[in-house]
C-alpha cells in the first residue's frame, strides 16, 4: 500500500542535503517527544515486550489518568504499525488510556525476533494473539473490559474478538472498517481497474486484469500488488499516506532510522496472512454483537468502501450502534481528523460504556 509513497518520498529526500534533513528531523522529533511526555502522578507511559502466543510482542500503554477507560487499538496492514502515530493521537490520551500493539510480523515485534522468528503467520493466529493481548491489558490495568478499536485490516481481527468474546469488550469501534463477504462483491476490483485505466497505468492495469476478480486464487504477492495499485489511484488515501503516515514515520521519536526500514519490511513479512482471508464471510459469521457497536469511515475511502461497511452495519444487531462518515476523507480518516474522532469518543462511545472500569 505504501510502496508508491515511499518512492516519492525517497526521491524528495535524495534531492536535499542529507545532513540538513537529519538535523531537521532531530529538531522535530525532540519537540514531539516533549509533547508526548506524560508527567502526571496518575499517568502511565509504558513500552515493553509481552509474551503472546509464544512470541515477544511490543505493547505500548499511554494515558494521563489510569482511571480513564482503556482503548486497545489493532493496527491495519497487515504489517502497518500504528505506533508511529503517537503524535497524531496525543489528545486522545487525555481521555482514555491508549494501548498499541505491534502484531507478529510488524514493527518492533518483527525487529525483536526477526522475520524467521515470527512463528505462525495466519489470520487465525492474529485473532488469537489479539485475545491474549486484551487479557494481558485487563490484568495489567485492572479493568474488566476494554474498548476494542480496529483500524482497517485490524478491524477484521477486532470484529471477530468483539463477536466471540463480549466478556472482554466494553464497546467495539471500527475505523476504515474491513468487511469480508466470501468474495461475492467484486466491485472494488472493477473500480480499481477503472481508475488504473483512466490514469493510463497500462502495466499495472494488465497485472490486475491477469489476477482476475476472484481473490481466493490470489497469491500473497498479488494481494500486495492490488493494494498498492488501488491505493496509488485513490487521491484521498494517497494524500493521507504522505501527510499523515509518512510524515509521522519520519518524525516519530519512538523510531530509529533502522526501524523505518523495518516498518516497510513488515508489509512483506506479513503478506502471507492475506490469502487466508479471501474466503472469510462476516455475514456468515454472524451480525449479532452483544456490545455497543461503532463504525467510523472516510466518506471517500476507496480502499475499504463506506458502502460495504454500511451494508454490514445495517444488518448488525447490537445494544447501541452508530455509523459515522468523515466527509472529505478517505482511508486513515480518523488520523486525518483526530479531532473529529476524539469528539466521537467523548459524545458517543464513552457514554455508551456499560461500566467498563471494574476490578478484574
Amino acid at each position: 500500500m505504501l510502496g508508491t509513497v515511499l518512492t516519492v518520498t525517497a526521491g524528495a529526500a535524495l534531492a536535499a542535503p542529507v545532513a540538513g534533513l537529519l538535523t531537521h528531523r532531530a529538531i522535530v522529533r525532540s519537540g514531539t517527544a516533549r509533547r508526548l511526555r506524560i508527567d502526571g502522578i496518575n499517568g502511565i507511559d509504558e513500552q515493553s515486550y509481552v509474551r503472546i502466543g509464544g512470541l515477544d510482542h511490543w505493547v505500548s500503554v499511554r494515558g494521563e489518568d489510569r482511571d480513564n477507560p482503556v482503548v486497545v487499538e489493532l493496527h491495519g496492514g497487515p504489517g502497518s504499525s500504528n505506533s508511529i502515530l503517537a503524535g497524531v493521537s496525543r489528545d486522545w490520551e487525555r481521555h482514555v488510556t491508549l494501548v498499541r500493539w505491534d502484531m507478529r510480523g510488524t514493527g518492533k515485534t518483527l525487529r525483536r525476533s526477526g522475520a524467521d522468528g515470527q512463528g505462525e503467520m495466519t489470520f487465525d493466529r492474529l485473532v488469537r494473539d489479539a485475545v491474549e493481548v486484551v487479557e494481558h491489558v485487563r490484568e495489567r490495568l485492572g479493568v474488566r473490559r476494554v474498548i476494542l478499536m480496529g483500524c482497517s485490516f485490524g478491524s477484521a481481527i477486532a470484529l471477530r474478538v468483539a463477536r466471540s468474546r463480549p466478556d472482554l469488550v466494553a464497546a467495539y469501534v471500527g475505523t476504515d472498517q474491513k468487511i469480508f463477504d466470501g468474495g461475492r462483491d467484486t466491485s472494488d476490483y472493477h473500480a480499481a481497474l477503472d481508475r488504473l485505466e483512466r490514469a493510463g497505468k497500462k502495466k499495472e492495469l494488465a497485472a490486475v486484469r491477469a489476477m482476475g476478480p476472484d481473490q481466493r486464487t490470489w497469491t500473497a504477492e498479488q494481494f500486495s500488488h492490488f493494494s498498492r495499485f488501488a491505493s496509488a489511484t485513490d487521491p484521498h488515501t494517497f494524500a493521507a499516506m504522505k501527510s499523515v503516515v509518512m510524515k509521522s514515520l519520519w518524525y516519530s521519536p519512538l523510531h530509529s532510522l533502522r526501524e523505518i526500514v523495518t516498518f516497510f519490511r513488515s508489509f512483506m513479512v506479513s503478506a502471507p496472512v492475506l490469502p487466508g482471508t479471501a474466503a472469510l464471510d462476516d455475514w456468515a459469521d454472524g451480525t449479532r454483537f452483544d456490545v455497543p457497536f461503532f463504525v467510523v469511515q472516510g466518506a471517500c475511502d476507496l480502499v475499504n468502501t463506506p458502502a460495504r461497511a454500511r451494508a454490514f452495519f445495517d444488518d448488525v444487531q447490537a445494544p447501541v450502534k452508530d455509523f459515522t462518515l468523515i466527509e472529505d476523507a478517505g482511508h486513515f480518516a480518523v488520523y486525518r481528523r483526530p479531532d473529529l474522532f476524539l469528539d466521537l469518543l467523548l459524545t458517543r462511545v464513552l457514554p455508551a460504556l456499560p461500566g467498563a472500569r471494574q476490578d478484574a
